[in-house]
């Protein structure tokens, strides 16, 4: 007889997820995709990325929790860093069925990730049919999440936003839009009835959820026909003061700004537009921008009253301070808030490739009215170009500088914050 065999497992699940992992960092920032360097063969390089992408694709389906969690990572970098629509057209309905299995059998993190991809799906496909298809098919399951008490906070609040912004780039089905706001108000609404004898409404575990619920809410409002505008008007413009009062800081911003977003859209549906509660409201308004409470933080003050001052401007004066986003040769004005809002909500989902999708993505330049992708040549491209050398020299320059400022401040115990 021979000796005994001892089982190998030559790839275990942990082995997986650390190669996984590895794969999934080079994909962390678009700025890597165009570092100055060797000419490369572009074809090969676009294989072995492609080859990469499928790898995740697959992995989605592992049965560890942590390689299929890393793989959604992997791909949701990916997406935010390059323009894949051919790609994902040609794996669409493998790629919906992995994220639908990842949001029913997942938990938390796993569910959070898979409705972030989602998003990306859409924000990718654009407005066509593949995005519909996309939300037919995922939709009840985010619903059914958003709605089940029993899920994690972190996967309903992810999903929440995933519904309000596929449905926002699907717009040709109104059934779907106003089934979809219902459901994000069922949510929300709840915040208005927490209402304590003392203080206001107080903060609980599920206010991040109202929270992620109120802005989708309020993204869907901005595409919404002026008949159902003027509905929602009416049945919230009265109740949105209350969240105002919440403990937590962000809830009363996004309250704040969700109130100067319908005072716009008001305005704009009726010239003769008038708020019965005005005085009331604008107190409140000038409070939270002049806010002073010493059992708040620092960081939530300066926070809240910035986000108030700018609220307060629009409420009272129909003033909007215009904000200069600038992505390679072009730029963009926010000019209004409701341009604001839909600005913001996209920055939440693609983080640091805004700007790429800004200049690349034809969907969200549709959205902001930018035209068709603006084509530069190889050497206007190159003379844009700066070299690692000087952005470090740009860098070290301006991080002196910053340092030399903070330390003046610090010298005379100072906080400029604090007296605005």
């Amino acid at each position: 007889m021979g000796g005994q065999q001892r089982n190998v497992q030559p790839f275990s699940d942990e082995d997986a997820s650390i190669e996984t992992m590895s794969h999934c960092s080079g994909f962390s920032d678009p700025a890597s995709f165009t570092e100055e360097g060797p000419e490369v063969d572009e074809e090969a390089t676009q294989e072995d990325f492609e080859y990469k992408l499928k790898g995740f694709i697959d992995l989605t389906l592992d049965k560890s929790v942590k390689t299929r969690q890393a793989a959604l990572e992997g791909l949701k970098n990916a997406l935010t860093s390059k323009i894949l629509y051919e790609f994902i057209l040609e794996r669409r309905m493998t790629l919906t069925d992995s994220i639908e299995r990842c949001i029913k059998k997942g938990k938390s993190d796993e569910q959070a990730a898979a409705a972030r991809l989602a998003c990306l799906l859409c924000v990718q496909l654009g407005s066509g049919i593949e995005s519909e298809e996309i939300l037919k098919t995922l939709g009840p399951v985010l619903k059914k999440i958003i709605c089940d008490g029993t899920a994690s906070i972190q996967a309903r609040q992810a999903c929440a936003t995933c519904l309000g912004v596929c449905c926002f780039i699907v717009t040709d089905d109104i059934t779907e839009l106003y089934s979809t706001m219902e459901c994000l108000e069922n949510i929300f609404t709840k915040s208005y009835q927490r209402e304590t004898d003392t203080n206001g409404i107080s903060s609980t575990h599920n206010t991040v959820l109202h929270i992620n619920a109120l802005l989708a809410w309020t993204l869907l409002l901005t595409i919404c026909p002026v008949s159902e505008v003027k509905k929602k008007l009416e049945m919230h413009l009265h109740k949105l003061p209350n969240l105002l009062s919440c403990d937590d800081v962000n809830m009363r911003i996004a309250a704040g700004e969700t109130l100067a977003l319908l005072f716009e859209l008001a305005r704009e549906t009726e010239a003769d537009f008038f708020y019965e509660d005005m005085e009331l409201l604008t107190q409140k308004l000038r409070a939270l921008a002049t806010d002073g409470n010493k059992h708040r933080a620092k960081v939530d003050k300066r926070k809240q009253r910035s986000a108030f001052r700018d609220v307060l401007r629009a409420v009272e004066e129909r003033d909007f301070p215009t904000e200069t986003i600038k992505f390679g040769p072009e730029r963009m004005y926010i000019d209004c808030w409701v341009k604001k809002q839909t600005y913001d909500t996209f920055k939440e989902i693609l983080g640091s490739g805004m700007q790429y999708h800004l200049q690349s993505n034809e969907f969200l330049r549709n959205v902001f009215e930018l035209g068709p992708p603006v084509m530069l040549d190889a050497a206007t491209l190159k003379t844009m170009k700066i070299s690692r050398f000087e952005r470090h020299l740009y860098n070290s320059a301006a991080f002196k500088a910053r340092t030399k400022a903070r330390s003046k401040c610090r010298d005379k115990r100072t906080d400029v914050g604090e007296f605005f």
